[in-house]
């Protein structure tokens, strides 16, 4: 039998900024369904992410300048397991995809109210997942 580990596909995002979802950029709401419900949307310096009722949206920039960009879509139904990581000032969500890819999304200089947030926002993401499933 043969065993085959995939790299993480985004080790490096430290989200740290949440972001008003009524003020999103045009750029990021073009990859959303007219009726998609925001939970939250947080940032790096030039990436963000967002977690709707249908999907987890990750837009990541590279470059100096943030010229070359590329959009990461991860519906519900292909995730296949989920947990979250409490360390000190920085919460984690893990997500394995049925591909076998490994998604990690750190926040740092989380408050205790800002870690409330998150876990209810996990909260809403596990139950996607699972009506997914079950549908």
């Amino acid at each position: 039998m043969a065993y085959l580990k995939y790299k993480e596909l985004a080790q490096y995002f430290n989200f740290f900024d949440k972001l008003d979802i009524k003020h999103l950029p045009k750029y990021v709401t073009d990859y959303m369904e007219d009726d998609e419900i925001i939970y939250a949307a947080y940032a790096t310096y030039r990436d963000k992410c967002v977690f709707t009722d249908k999907k987890i949206l990750l837009l990541d920039q590279k470059g100096i300048f943030g010229k070359k960009k590329k959009i990461h879509i991860f519906p519900y139904c292909s995730i296949s397991s989920s947990a979250i990581e409490y360390n000190g000032t920085k919460t984690a969500i893990l997500l394995s995809m049925d591909s076998g890819y490994q998604l990690r999304l750190n926040f740092v200089k989380m408050s205790a109210e800002n870690k409330t947030e998150l876990r209810k926002i996990y909260f809403k993401l596990i139950e996607n997942i699972e009506n997914k499933v079950q549908n």
